[in-house]
């Protein structure tokens, strides 16, 4: 089962809007919404599910709004709140560009016709913005004789893609993205890795085509026999609907009609032990009443002829210090007053090379007698033409009846996801 109504509220818990996909819940249990929200926030216990009797509100917050889906049944969470994101991030901000209470009051008949459109009796329904735009538009209504007709691509087999579509140029492009988490202890031992990816496709193609990508993926090439190689384990696969998956589960191939322009084919984790690509060592020095020294030293752990762009390493600072000096072998750092952090930026950071920053502040001679945590020094980079997997797009076949040719790009990123290096003080 899913959603029974969706609202959207303000920050006060006024109700802008809201449609009604089953009316087996009052509509009026949504008043008990912000008095359980404040409630469980004073008492430390927030959770994503609040509940009113049999009556349950499912919640995200974005910007200065509520989105509750409320439900009296056993729902599938994960598909409530899988709507609830799409709602904001493809839909809403597609057409709005920002989802704000605003966009909201602005555009209430779009809204209405968003939210008839993506849901059909508590069933999320066509959620591809390309699709809605074709039928549901901001502009004035016209007065046509002729009868609407429904856009094919809502009722035929390939619905993320419309017909009809030609370009000059035939081409597609592949970005192979992975994001690396490590977290690493005050002693230096690395306590948990792992690599999320995606690969995201940017598609020129005329026609419906037929694509089929291949990886070096460690199950198909223990199917097939082939001679193992550099080959990678994935895990956790996630696939856009536009991949046959019956077809990759007998037999490994990633086959698929793309969605036209943008789009995310797939993503995965691959849980393995990661080296950390910059490896941070740092000293902090504390001297009650007078000062704060630190030393930070941040070493590149990655191929040579990789360079790691747009390096951010942020170093907290106690919440009272002040009269920040700071001396840096390249790059530039900075105090971060409002976050408590100095942020060392190095715009190019090649492997194997090591790079200092020294910060000094000044702390006052009354201490501050709150205790303050020990938050992480956290770091971000992204390295062009690198893949700490090892994953590799071996070919990208695209097969058209017109029989055209066309040209595959491919580019690899690593970077940053949730990188934390603890420290002693």
């Amino acid at each position: 089962m899913s959603a029974s109504a969706v609202f959207v509220l303000d920050l006060k818990g006024k109700v802008l809007i809201c449609r009604n996909y089953k009316g087996d819940v009052d509509m009026a249990e949504i008043d008990h919404f912000m008095s359980l929200l404040m409630q469980h926030e004073e008492e430390g216990l927030l959770c994503p599910v609040l509940s009113h009797g049999n009556v349950h509100f499912m919640w995200i917050k974005y910007s200065n709004l509520y989105l509750v889906a409320t439900t009296n049944k056993n729902s599938n969470a994960c598909l409530v709140y899988s709507f609830l994101y799409k709602l904001v991030e493809v839909v809403f901000t597609e057409y709005f560009k920002e989802l704000e209470e605003e966009s909201i009051q602005d555009n209430f008949v779009v809204v209405y016709e968003l939210l008839d459109e993506l849901m059909d009796f508590g069933f999320p329904q066509t959620t591809d913005s390309k699709i809605l735009q074709e039928y549901i538009t901001q502009e004035g209504a016209k007065l046509e004789v002729t009868k609407s007709k429904v856009p094919t691509t809502v009722t035929n087999a390939v619905s993320w893609r419309s017909e009809g579509i030609k370009y000059k140029k035939n081409e597609v492009f592949i970005d192979v993205i992975e994001s690396i988490n490590v977290l690493v202890n005050a002693n230096g031992s690395v306590m948990s890795s792992d690599i999320v990816g995606s690969i995201k496709l940017k598609t020129m193609l005329s026609g419906m085509p037929e694509l089929r990508l291949g990886l070096n993926d460690r199950v198909l090439f223990a199917l097939t026999g082939r001679d193992k190689g550099k080959t990678v384990m994935m895990e956790d696969v996630k696939f856009h609907q536009c991949v046959r998956l019956s077809r990759f589960e007998n037999d490994r191939t990633i086959s698929f009609i793309p969605p036209d322009g943008e789009s995310e084919l797939m993503s995965y984790r691959i849980n393995t032990h990661v080296k950390p690509l910059i490896w941070i060592e740092s000293i902090i020095e504390k001297f009650s009443h007078s000062r704060v020294e630190i030393m930070v030293k941040a070493k590149g752990q990655f191929k040579k002829q990789s360079v790691a762009n747009n390096v951010e390493v942020r170093v907290p600072v106690p919440s009272d210090a002040d009269s920040p000096k700071f001396k840096t072998s390249t790059g530039q750092a900075r105090y971060v007053p409002e976050k408590n952090l100095v942020v060392w930026t190095i715009k190019s950071f090649p492997g194997g090379k090591e790079f200092l920053m020294r910060a000094h502040f000044g702390l006052p001679s009354v201490e501050n007698d709150e205790m303050e945590g020990k938050p992480p020094i956290t770091v971000k980079f992204e390295i062009p033409y690198f893949t700490v997997s090892g994953i590799q797009v071996r070919y990208m076949k695209i097969i058209e009846k017109s029989g055209y040719q066309a040209l595959p790009w491919v580019r690899y990123i690593t970077q940053s996801g949730d990188y934390q290096l603890r420290t002693n003080v």
